[in-house]
Order: structure tokens, then C-alpha cells, then sequence
């Protein structure tokens, strides 16, 4: 029996705004700076929210925690610049120790209040028991406390009202995307790779001596097309998509 193909992203006008959520700088360029290219392109005003800097990322690295966040927001800065965003806030939370916490859920809650977004894309807060990589302990609790930011402490008053006293209204987003887990929904980013791999390559500190990272990113997008039945030649992220009304 054939696996039933999942749909694909149709352009809807109605996104305005969109809200990244990621744990560390690159993990929006992995896995989903096609997607946002793909946004961008068409107008939206994409937002991204780092909760660390990366500060502990860099096995080789030498320099003094202060030294690695300062290189690791300047490469992000680039990266998003490459797909259309310069809008970004890091929380500065420590890398390799991110937990959620009501105080990242109303960080997270007054980022997503300031930039009222009709998207949040952020990641996975499930386990993927087949591919670790995707599931360092900072992208669950991101993805966790992203979620419970979005519902539902950005949409109620009564969440965090020293918020509403700082002037961060409510705000109720749309639909959330989950990238690092099962999708249900793909985005033919086939006409933006190039940008993705372009901000990725801004990562020097993490993937500047990486061989084949081209390869790996194209085949890597291919599977994913390949999965969600797309034609032959397409390249595509995946996410589940996360109704929130």
C-alpha cells in the first residue's frame, strides 16, 4: 500500500507576520531558513528569537564564553540577513542548560506580545529516537516553553500581567509549525535552497571545515520531498502543523 503524500504549503495571504523560535543560532539555517526565505519572498515580515547564544557550541573552540556569544550573533545576524531578516532578539539564556521555566515562557510570551506574529515556527518538543541530533535537550525545552508562550500565556492577560503594565498587549497567534519532528505539511523551498545554504555557510565557527555540507543539506531536503510524495528533483523542510484556535 502507498503512503498517502502530504500536502504542501500553499501560499495564504493572510500570514503577515511570522515568529522563529529556535534554542541556538544555526538551528533556524538547519532546518528552516528555506521556509523562511520562502516567507520572505513574499513579504512577510519574519521575526527570530534565539533563546541562547550559543555560547557553549564549538567543541574546538578556545575563546572565552564571551567571545563565542559575540561571534555566534554576528554569524546569526548574517545568516538571517541572507534569507531576509534582521529582526532578531537573543534572550541570552545559557547554551546547554535551557529548561522551561515560567521565566522562558514569559520571555517567549513578550517577544511573541512586541512582534504579533500570525506564524510561530519553533521546534519540536518531542524526542526523536532516531535521529538525536534533533533532540538536544535545549531544542525540547524551546519548543516546550514556545508553546506554552503561545497558549497560554501570550493570548491571556491574566499570564505575566506585569507584561500588560510594560505595554505587551495580548496577542493570540494563528498557527504554530513544529520543525525536528514527524510533519504533516512540507514547504517546496526547491527555489530557495541556495538561500538556506547560504545563511548556513555563514555559521564559519560551526561549519566552516565541514566537507559535503551542500550535499548533506540537498539530500537531506530531497528525502524529505521524496517522503511527502513530491516530484521528482523537489527539495522541501517538513513540520506539523499546530492549529492553535
Amino acid at each position: 500500500m502507498s503512503k498517502k503524500a502530504l500536502p504542501v504549503y500553499k501560499w495564504d495571504k493572510s500570514v503577515k507576520r511570522a515568529l522563529v523560535v529556535v534554542a541556538h543560532p544555526d538551528d533556524v539555517d538547519f532546518g528552516t531558513a528555506g521556509t523562511v526565505a520562502y516567507l520572505t519572498n513574499r513579504g512577510v515580515d519574519v521575526a527570530y528569537c534565539l533563546v541562547t547564544s550559543g555560547d557553549a557550541g564549538g567543541d574546538d573552540s578556545n575563546e572565552s564564553r564571551e567571545e563565542r556569544i559575540a561571534i555566534r550573533e554576528e554569524e546569526q545576524t548574517a545568516a538571517a540577513k541572507e534569507v531576509g531578516v534582521s529582526d532578531l532578539t537573543f534572550l541570552h539564556w545559557p547554551d546547554g542548560r535551557v529548561e522551561t521555566t515560567m521565566a522562558l515562557r514569559r520571555e517567549i510570551a513578550r517577544v511573541i506580545r512586541s512582534h504579533r506574529p500570525h506564524l510561530v515556527i519553533t521546534q519540536s518538543p518531542e524526542r526523536n529516537y532516531d535521529r538525536i541530533f534533533s533532540s538536544h535537550p535545549d531544542h525540547l525545552a524551546t519548543g516546550e516553553a514556545t508553546l506554552r508562550a503561545v497558549y497560554p500565556d501570550a493570548r491571556n492577560p491574566h499570564a505575566f500581567p506585569e507584561l500588560v503594565r510594560e505595554g505587551f498587549k495580548p496577542h493570540t497567534v494563528d498557527e504554530v509549525w513544529l520543525s525536528g519532528v514527524q510533519p504533516n505539511m512540507v514547504v517546496d523551498i526547491t527555489k530557495t535552497f541556495d538561500l538556506k545554504y547560504a545563511a548556513l555557510r555563514r555559521h564559519v565557527s560551526q561549519v566552516g571545515s565541514r566537507k559535503g555540507l551542500k550535499k548533506m543539506m540537498r539530500s537531506w531536503s530531497k528525502e524529505t520531498a521524496r517522503r511527502a510524495g513530491m516530484k521528482e528533483g523537489k527539495l522541501a523542510e517538513g513540520f506539523r502543523v499546530v492549529a492553535t484556535n
